[in-house]
């Protein structure tokens, strides 16, 4: 007859079906127990099974105990299973009863209930006569005939144990080794918790079935997660009696038989350098494990293999120091870098022939980092450059000449770091010159214009195709016309632009406008990147714009400048010239890191004293060492304020006292200061005897020419009095756009400090323009398109000098040649409202815009 497979009863055909289905849940059993094998044969387990009389549940956990170093308290437990619960709970003395009983109760486990009740009645019995031990049982509501028949049982089931050589143990059983050889008997009566709230009292068995616990179990108040019970009995539903919490993990030790176990989610370990996967364990359905993390060799070693060639070698997720591992990473950075460099993708190979190499070279039973390490330490000795790839092996295309991609760039004495990126989209997509933030104010941009000599050609060939298409049609083919004149020029000799715009007029005769090239349509990869880096090399800014770059990080350039050359230099609270600097030196120098970082020393003007400063570039050396010898001579000089005021006319007092400057006394205090600033006309001392030379000359020189720059003041006050007046408070609606502007002219002209802003050669000038106010406004009411039209031209060319005045650095917005543009505009409104005054020189837009042009970052 063929082998009998569990549940098959089909060879029993002359049976009932009752009968037959005893007979399939016979065999069940009999395998869950283990005494069978999946083919219904019996095991070396089932003969020794079959050798005691007892149930075969009872059996296997005795068989187990032995196993478990527990065989004394599993025959006293399986006894007791065996024979009615010897605790009465008689109806009428309910309360009674469990109170009598709980003493022997454990809040884990009913069967250990019957440990501890086993041990009284033990001590009981030795100390108490039959009748004591009678009435004892009788007011502990126990039975006693069937505490007699469970000792009877105990003593009978030691000698049937003694009979197959198992031996109790003299040390008493952890409760966890107890519960784990009865589990050897119930592992259908295993139960997990249904997650239906906070404390479920539904449990799910074996092959789905459901039951609770009786309401007699310690458990039921707080049913476990994961319980076994002593046996299921359905009443009105399904029952579970005699219960005990249970480490889900004992399960899978005592039922290795019958548990099912899959893998999934393989997946690899860098740490551990092996692949890894999850597994789970169930028990007639039950998560035993739901998730645990096994090596995935064991399950499927071909595929372990592969992701450990892939992980491991291929992308180097491994902490490993084979050297050929970092030789070989060298090369293929090397190469990815090269691709970056030449925005490539098909110079270095892909994974799959790095893949290719190692899997043809590493024996099929290297599975992990472990057999690898192991098979390697043999191999080198006899093939040491067996995994050491070549450049061929990593070569799928050809390489460009990797001069048309240098490593950095020349800035005059300057050699900073580039780097390449092909990423569209990216930020730093393309070419990015890497800018030590202390040397940052020291670059200008005309000298980047010329891109990288591999990118050249394509940036000319994007300029060109950004002009308007009545120009660009002129230029067609584009990619021949940028290479002819790519080729007639010598990069860094001239502005990009320039030389383009030159080298297209001479081809063509079309002369282009250098603002018709449009630099937002070229493609962001073909524009330079900017990368400004601290002293550690991290980024702090990055952009394509190096004048917006240096303007928003003068604060951060001048500290950094500051800290790498300034030294002791810089001071704060001077009132005059230190004694212990004889100069004040103009440059600074200190090498930090591989580049030369240079400093401006500078007086600062902190308002009450005077400070020393260390700025990143000379246009903000010069613009603070002004105001800064301003005001120490000022400190070092008698002030000349109260002296003037005295001296002052009540109709000059009563002019002077209205201004900008809150008070008399500020205002004066800001024209000594522009007495002290013409009185030193261009000079800047550098050194104490300088300095000391000029207090000299200034001394007797500064009173006087207080007064003659309040006179000039004055002048200019008193025609701002006569414009005030003009203004009207509600003017018509027509008048109003007109009245905003003379406003807005009027606070442009007088802010406070009005007298140092303008300074003493110009204070005429500004009396002038106040006076051509007064002219506008007189006019106003009978021209008010007139006065709109040239309105208009004005503010276009203010509208540019704001931008350009945006555009630069503080320092660079502050120079002179920078503020004579907008005493240019100034001269341009008298020109258009009042001709009657003249003008201090020719004026009109179009010498503005020039002027404009001429201005250099």
């Amino acid at each position: 007859m063929a082998a009998l497979r569990i549940g098959d009863v089909a060879d029993f055909p002359f049976l009932d079906p009752p009968d037959r289905r005893s007979v399939r849940d016979g065999i069940a059993l009999l395998h869950e127990l283990g005494a069978f094998d999946a083919e219904a044969r019996i095991t070396p387990l089932g003969r020794r099974l079959a050798r005691l009389p007892v149930d075969p549940r009872i059996g296997r956990m005795i068989l187990q105990a032995q196993q478990e170093g527990c065989v004394r308290e599993v025959l006293v437990i399986a006894a007791a299973l065996s024979i009615p619960d010897p605790r009465e709970r008689p109806s009428d003395r309910e309360d009674a009863a469990r109170h009598k009983h709980a003493r022997f109760a454990d809040e884990h486990s009913d069967f250990t209930a019957y440990l501890n009740l086993w041990l009284y009645l033990r001590e009981q019995r030795r100390e108490l006569s039959g009748n004591q031990f009678r009435r004892l049982c009788r007011e502990q509501f126990l039975h006693y005939l069937r505490i007699r028949e469970w000792q009877d049982l105990v003593g009978q089931l030691r000698t049937i144990a003694r009979s197959l050589d198992i031996v109790e143990s003299d040390q008493a059983a952890e409760p966890a080794r107890v519960h784990a050889a009865l589990l050897a008997g119930l592992l259908s009566h295993v139960g997990m918790q249904e997650e239906t709230g906070r404390w479920s009292r539904t449990y799910t068995g074996a092959r789905n079935s459901r039951f609770v616990l009786a309401p007699g179990s310690v458990l039921s108040a707080r049913p476990p997660r994961w319980v076994v019970v002593a046996e299921l009995v359905e009443t009105t539903r399904l029952f579970g009696r005699i219960a005990a919490r249970i480490d889900p993990a004992a399960v899978e030790q005592v039922a290795g038989h019958l548990v099912v176990r899959t893998v999934s989610e393989p997946h690899w370990d860098g740490r551990r350098g092996a692949a890894m996967a999850y597994e789970r364990v169930t028990l007639y359905g039950l998560p035993i494990i739901a998730r645990r993390r096994v090596g995935y060799a064991t399950v499927q070693p071909a595929e372990a293999r592969e992701l450990f060639i892939r992980h491991g070698l291929v992308e180097r997720d491994w902490n490993s120091r084979h050297r050929f591992l970092a030789e070989n990473q060298a090369l293929i950075d090397e190469l990815a870098a090269l691709e970056e460099r030449t925005r490539r993708r098909d110079i270095l190979v892909d994974d799959e022939t790095l893949f290719a190499f190692y899997d043809s070279r590493v024996p099929a039973d290297v599975v992990s980092a472990r057999h690898f390490d192991a098979w390697w330490k043999t191999a080198r000795r006899e093939r040491p450059e067996l995994l050491t790839m070549r450049r061929h092996d990593l070569l799928a295309g050809e390489p460009e000449d990797s001069d048309a991609h240098p490593d950095t760039w020349r800035a005059g004495e300057l050699e900073l770091p580039v780097s390449y990126r092909f990423e569209p989209g990216a930020a730093d997509d393309g070419v990015t010159v890497h800018v030590p933030v202390d040397v940052l104010s020291r670059l200008g941009g005309e000298q980047f214009s010329w891109q990288v000599p591999a990118l050249r050609e394509e940036l000319v060939t994007a300029l060109i195709r950004s002009l308007p298409k009545d120009l660009r049609r002129s230029f067609v083919p584009v990619p021949d016309t940028a290479r002819a004149v790519l080729a007639a020029l010598t990069p860094g000799q001239e502005p990009l632009l320039t030389g383009l715009q030159r080298e297209l007029h001479a081809r063509t005769g079309v002369l282009v406008p250098l603002e018709a090239f449009d630099a937002a349509k070229v493609p962001a990869h073909l524009r330079l990147t900017f990368a400004v880096e601290d002293e550690r090399g991290t980024v702090i800014a990055r952009g394509d714009d190096l004048a917006t770059l240096q303007a928003e990080l003068a604060a951060p350039v001048r500290a950094a400048v500051a800290k790498a050359v300034a030294g002791e230099l810089e001071r704060d609270g001077l009132r005059s010239w230190p004694d212990d600097l004889a100069e004040l030196p103009r440059l600074v120098e200190r090498t930090s890191g591989e580049h030369l970082v240079r400093g401006y020393p500078a007086l600062v003007d902190s308002g009450d004293s005077v400070a020393v400063r260390v700025f990143a570039t000379e246009a903000e050396q010069l613009a603070s060492m002004g105001p800064g010898v301003r005001r120490l001579l000022r400190l070092a000089l008698p002030s000349p304020v109260k002296t003037v005021e005295r001296s002052l006319s009540g109709r000059a007092r009563l002019i002077l006292g209205t201004n900008p400057d809150s008070s008399l006394a500020a205002l004066l205090a800001d024209c000594a200061d522009t007495a002290v600033d013409d009185l030193r006309a261009d000079g800047l001392p550098w050194t104490r005897t300088d300095f000391d030379a000029l207090r000299e000359r200034l001394a007797p020189q500064l009173g006087p020419r207080t007064v003659d720059v309040a006179g000039l003041v004055e002048q200019v006050l008193a025609a701002a009095h006569e414009v005030r007046a003009a203004l009207p408070a509600t003017p018509p609606l027509a008048q109003l756009e007109s009245i905003e502007d003379v406003r807005a002219q009027f606070r442009r002209l007088l802010p406070a400090g009005f007298v140092t802003r303008t300074g003493a050669g110009r204070l005429r000038d500004l009396a002038r323009y106040v006076r051509a106010i007064g002219l506008r406004l007189d006019a106003l009411p009978r021209a008010v398109d007139v006065d709109r039209g040239r309105m208009q031209r004005v503010q276009v060319v203010q509208q540019a000098y704001d931008d350009l005045v945006r555009a630069l650095p503080p320092a660079r917005a502050a120079a002179a040649d920078v503020r004579d543009v907008g005493w240019f505009i100034e001269e341009l409104r008298v020109s258009l409202w009042a001709q009657q005054l003249g003008t201090a020189r020719a004026v009109s837009e179009k010498r503005i815009f020039r002027a404009l042009d001429a201005i250099n970052p």
